[in-house]
């Protein structure tokens, strides 16, 4: 999978579309991102794809689920998803709050390398700019200034 973030209003918004192989796009939510605070989806994929966590939020969406902040419609398989995966998930979203604060002050963590490589290229991007990211690497596979 391939998650396209892209840089809104300005630096103050984030939007992001995952691509699945022989899928149709799955849109994301837009998010406040503030002038100090990389994007919390992009930092999520970042922490999961440094610890290599199968079933957080990312490992599901490339399963199948949808989130209720997300536009697309919810399924049967895609709730199964939530439903065999919650203590992962949840989980997930514990370590990356951890991980996070842990990086922000200068600590190392194994997700730190992913981390820093996703949250430069963030930065770097003018508004409207789009961050392309593989999932489950975590790796940049295109930044687009001219999106």
């Amino acid at each position: 999978m391939e998650v396209v973030f892209r840089k809104l209003d300005g630096g103050r918004h984030c939007g992001w579309t995952a691509h699945l192989p022989k899928r149709r796009p799955v849109p994301g939510s837009i998010m406040n991102v503030g002038t100090k605070r990389p994007p919390h989806d992009l930092v999520q994929l970042g922490v999961e794809a440094g610890l290599r966590l199968e079933h957080g939020f990312w490992g599901c969406i490339a399963s199948g689920a949808r989130f209720r902040s997300m536009p697309a419609r919810r399924t049967g398989p895609g709730r199964a998803v939530f439903r065999d995966h919650r203590r992962a998930l949840d989980d997930a979203e514990e370590l990356a709050g951890l991980h996070v604060a842990g990086w922000s002050a200068g600590e190392a963590t194994p997700a730190g390398p992913v981390l820093d490589r996703l949250v430069a290229a963030w930065w770097a991007l003018p508004d409207g700019g789009e961050l392309t990211v593989a999932w489950p690497s975590g790796a940049i596979v295109a930044a687009t200034v001219d999106a």
